[in-house]
């Protein structure tokens, strides 16, 4: 059985805005991404890095006046932040 996108997205603590932001980040495949994603969110220091790689890109998108793109980031972030309360990076 070969797991595609969506199977892997569903054994991932992440959502796929949150998978988007560290692919837009780090220049990766969505899939690539995830296996990132997935692997950085186990990290003792995950959550700090990926918070870090959405606020960056909240930062990029309002350098470059893509506002729908910020505001789209900000959801996420909120959403990553309530999802990972216990995490030390979203207190």
């Amino acid at each position: 059985m070969i797991l595609g996108f969506n199977d892997c997205l569903a054994l991932s603590a992440l959502t796929e805005e949150e998978i988007d932001a560290i692919a837009q980040h780090e220049n990766l495949t969505e899939m690539v991404a995830l296996e990132l994603g997935n692997y950085l969110i186990r990290q003792p220091d995950g959550c700090v890095v990926i918070k870090g790689m959405i606020l960056d890109d909240i930062a990029e998108a309002e350098a470059h006046g893509n506002r729908r793109r910020a505001l789209v980031l900000k959801a996420t972030l909120k959403h990553f932040v309530d999802t990972h309360p216990d995490n030390p990076a979203n207190a």
